[in-house]
Parts: structure tokens; sequence; C-alpha cells
């Protein structure tokens, strides 16, 4: 691997992606609307349908992609289709003949009650908001390109914007309400990512879906109280009901649908995503000599460390 291309290198996974390729001796092209972090910029709208120069990469990682839980049906839904699934047409016409990796993400899997040591071969479809949709509809034209695809859940690391910022926004004088009891999770820390997309690339696994996911599963409740606890925030884990959650939920969703341009503060896939354990088998990647190295303590350690991540990294590109 001696040139990678890196989609969307600006954003959350695609800067761990273009920073561990550069430590590794690779020459880098970012391509995105903003630069990435290292290597040369190549500029790319994932939304506009047109396929990005690719010209002197030998190897593709495709990170970019528009993540949120906008209404059904809302101009919201619309941007990320167009980015997920119309980028993703896009992109793979521009990387025909080249190794490429997509990122996918767990949400592509039908949910349902817990599901422990959940392999790639449980059934794809009745995702609960666009994210999953679109993720399920890209991967799939990924997949019949002869893609690498990666399915990581709940991708978490210093910078990120997503997970960890809505955690802390939904404390309430002291009290975190989760729905339901405590369940065991899979979570994907963003540096075993970045290797599982570097190692798939360099090593040329065969195509297909890769579960990705850190090495051992966690109480969802501790996970959360060594999030909040490494950000500073002392703060108690309560239960709520899940089916009372899910009622909430429902309630918001509807009001939501008479504003469609923002998203709702709770939705159906949040409860969901916390409600029902979800435990991932990597064996498969395994098998092509990955291992997750990084866990929920390395980050909390990372954090405790540094500065706290910033609010001016860019959530997507």
């Amino acid at each position: 691997m001696t040139t990678i291309a890196v989609t969307g290198a600006s954003g959350f996974c695609g800067s761990y992606v273009a920073r561990a390729a550069a430590a590794q001796g690779a020459e880098v092209v970012c391509v995105g609307r903003r630069p990435g972090p290292v290597g040369r910029h190549v500029y790319w709208d994932a939304a506009l349908g047109r396929a990005p120069d690719l010209g002197g990469a030998e190897a593709v990682v495709h990170c970019a992609a528009a993540v949120g839980d906008p209404v059904p049906g809302s101009p919201g839904e619309a941007a990320m289709r167009a980015v997920n699934v119309e980028g993703t047409a896009a992109l793979l016409e521009a990387a025909a003949g080249r190794p490429l990796v997509w990122v996918s993400s767990a949400s592509v899997y039908a949910p349902g009650p817990e599901r422990a040591r959940l392999r790639e071969e449980h059934p794809v479809g009745a995702q609960l908001n666009a994210y999953g949709r679109t993720k399920a509809a890209g991967e799939a034209l990924a997949l019949s390109a002869g893609a690498v695809v990666l399915r990581p859940r709940a991708v978490y690391g210093v910078g990120d914007p997503h997970l960890a910022p809505r955690l802390l926004a939904r404390v309430r004088r002291g009290l975190l309400l989760l729905p339901g009891r405590d369940v065991r999770l899979s979570l994907t820390a963003v540096e075993n990512l970045a290797d599982a997309c570097l190692a798939a690339a360099g090593a040329g696994w065969p195509p297909g879906a890769y579960n990705i996911a850190d090495p051992v599963p966690y109480s969802r409740d501790e996970a959360v109280r060594t999030v909040l606890a490494a950000h500073g925030v002392h703060a108690r884990v309560g239960h709520l009901p899940a089916a009372l959650a899910r009622a909430a939920a429902a309630v918001v969703e509807r009001a939501a649908r008479r504003r469609p341009l923002g998203e709702p503060p709770l939705t159906r896939y949040a409860v969901e995503q916390l409600a029902h354990g979800v435990v991932l088998d990597v064996t498969r990647a395994r098998r092509q000599g990955w291992t997750a190295q990084r866990t929920l303590a390395d980050y909390a350690r990372a954090l405790e460390a540094g500065p706290r991540p910033g609010a001016d990294r860019p959530p997507a590109d």
C-alpha cells in the first residue's frame, strides 16, 4: 500500500484512518469537501453524485457519510440518501479496479431482542431510521462491486462528534436515564476501526462484510459511567422502563414530523440502540489477522490526559 485515498478524511472516522495510513508510511489522498489532517486534498462532494478523481490511488477507504437521525420523508433524509447511496454509486464508478474498503455500520442489521454473538449472516433489513436504511442500500452497492464492507457498532473516540455529546446532553440534574435494564453491548474504538480499514486495504481481505468491535463487549451502564466520568461529568445512571421510553419516542417522532427540518431529540432508533444487548461476533475479521487493540479504558485515559474533544471538528464529510 503506497498511495491510499480516504474519503471523508476531514470527518471523525476518516481523519483517524488518514493519520494511521500516514503513520504507516503511505501517501494519503484526502477526498472530500474539506482538506484532511495529512496528505493531499482532492475536492469531492458526495452529495452531488459525481465521481471523484482518484488518480494515483492504489487503494480506497470510503469513510464519507451523512450521519444522524432525521425525520422520515424529510429533506434531511433525502440529503442522507444522496450522500450514502448516490455518493457510493459515484465512488464505485471512480474506484473500479482498485481495492475498496467501505465503512458501513451495524445499524444495517435487522432489530430485535437481545442479540449475542451476532454474525455477518444476520438478516439486513427493517432498519429503524434513515441512517440504517441508507447505509444498508449503500453497502449493498459496495458488496455487489466486490468491496470489503466493515460493520462497526457505536464508534467512539477522542473528537467523537456524535455519541459522547448526545449522552452528555441528556444528563439532567445529575441523572441520566437509560431505557430498560443493563445489557451487554459491543462498541468500536475509532482506532480499532482505522486499523481494520488499513489492514483490509493493505492485505487484500476477501470481499464481503466484516463485523468490527472492541476485544470484549461492555456493560452498558458501566460504559456510560466511564464516558461521563472521563468528561468530568458526575451523574447517576437510572433506568426508565423500555416500553415507556419507546412510547415517549413515538410521541416525539410524531411531533417532529411537523418540523421536518430538524432532528427529533428522542427516537425509537436511539431507544433500541440502548435497550437491547448487541454483541458482534468478529471471528471473520480475526481470521484475516486483525485484532482489536483499543478499549474504552484507553479512551478514558486519553481524555483525562489531554484536552477535551473540540467542538470544531466537522461531524461528517
